[in-house]
């Protein structure tokens, strides 16, 4: 092989593509196909010549958009002194196949769309731009790149409010009622009479969010949601989300088992990560996902660990340590504290339980007052443990009913 003549013929490629030069492939495909036979006579010629190979760069015209070229005469070597270059270089059979394969695409496509991609709006490049190494793509361009309208499937993610529950809620409420109880009885082997319509409303349609729609919130608003996977005009799968001031809260999903090979569990999470990063776009202090419990000895709970950067909420301090740190812990106990510093305490415990709030008949009133009237020792036990579980800021906005 020629190296010179690679460096060349390689130039003219990068060149065409930082140019993005337009032109019409039908007439590059003539003039390719030319330029072979042209190779083919040439190497049914011979010439006889002892001179030197003389070679000259013809200097490239960027300002033009003309790619460069090289010129050579070729001459024949003298015994021993390397190839013939009086015929054409050797090529290798899979080059010559991908060359016939460009020539037949740019046949098939004339108005410059190369198989499997869409036309864009910039001018045709014959040579598709390489992609740059070490850059991989983010998790928005693998989930939501655009398919052609020929596609053999059509997939459409909707997000439609649970509770109360909308239009489009109700109008689609048998069919994901449906995928639920098939799921339940297949994946989870509940018995047909257990998963009915009762039980599948007041466990993930019915919410004590409040419905809101600030202005300065996501469009959607905040509450209870489910976001549902149509594949091909049916449900195949829908994710039960909270969407909250600070985070998108992930509760449950469900899927048809005729899909279970699509791996649908994996992908619902990729597609609530994405969604919470379009609305944190939206609304800056929306920026977490959650998503619940994490048990390390469960599987069907493990698997919440395999998405990174993740943290985990130490129990007795409440503050997120990242996984990493924790999985050693988790293997030697079911139980650990995952904050390192001994010293460290809950900041947001309850310090003051005389302030907390009680609802005793029909009055509300600082347990501090409270408690004067009352002379069952058990009492003070139980309220104190309920301080301790909600901590000192909870304890003053919620009421802890007493009869």
């Amino acid at each position: 092989m020629d190296s010179t003549m690679d460096d060349a013929v390689a130039g003219d490629f990068a060149l065409i593509n930082k140019l993005d030069i337009q032109c019409d492939l039908k007439t590059l495909s003539d003039d390719l196909k030319e330029s072979f036979e042209s190779e083919k006579k040439k190497g049914k010629k011979k010439e006889e010549s002892n001179e030197l190979i003389q070679s000259q760069d013809v200097e490239e015209k960027l300002g033009s958009g003309e790619p460069s070229h090289s010129v050579k005469v070729h001459m024949v070597p003298k015994p021993g002194k390397g190839a013939d270059l009086s015929k054409p270089p050797c090529r290798k059979a899979k080059e010559i196949r991908k060359e016939r394969k460009r020539l037949k695409l740019m046949q098939q496509n004339p108005a410059g769309e190369l198989e499997g991609f869409q036309a864009q709006s910039q001018p045709p490049s014959l040579f598709l731009p390489k992609a740059k190494s070490n850059q991989p793509k983010s998790l928005e361009d693998l989930i939501l790149e655009s398919l052609p309208e020929d596609a053999s499937h059509k997939l459409e993610v909707r997000v439609v409010r649970s509770s109360p529950p909308s239009s489009q809620f109700k109008a689609t409420f048998q069919e994901s009622y449906q995928v639920y109880k098939r799921y339940q009885m297949v994946i989870h082997k509940d018995p047909p009479d257990k998963p009915t319509v009762s039980q599948f409303t007041r466990f993930l349609c019915s919410s004590p969010l409040e419905a809101e729609n600030p202005p300065n919130g996501p469009d959607c608003g905040y509450g209870s949601f489910h976001q549902q996977y149509w594949l091909d005009g049916k449900i195949i799968a829908v994710g039960v989300i909270d969407i909250l001031p600070h985070c998108v809260s992930s509760v449950y999903l469900y899927y048809d088992p005729d899909y279970s090979f699509l791996s649908l569990g994996i992908y619902s999470a990729l597609r609530e990560i994405a969604f919470t990063r379009q609305l944190h776009e939206k609304t800056s202090q929306l920026s977490y996902y959650y998503m619940g419990f994490y048990i390390h000895s469960c599987p069907k709970m493990k698997y919440k660990g395999q998405y990174r950067p993740s943290d985990l909420l130490c129990p007795e301090t409440y503050v997120w340590v990242p996984i990493e740190q924790c999985l050693p812990s988790l293997e030697n106990s079911k139980y650990c504290r995952f904050n390192q510093d001994p010293e460290a305490v809950d900041e947001g415990r309850c310090k003051e339980p005389d302030r907390l709030q009680v609802f005793h008949k029909k009055a509300i009133m600082p347990y501090g007052v409270y408690k004067k009237h009352q002379k069952d020792p058990s009492e003070e036990a139980s309220v104190l443990q309920y301080a301790s579980l909600v901590g000192q800021t909870c304890s003053e906005r919620m009421l802890l009913f007493r009869n």
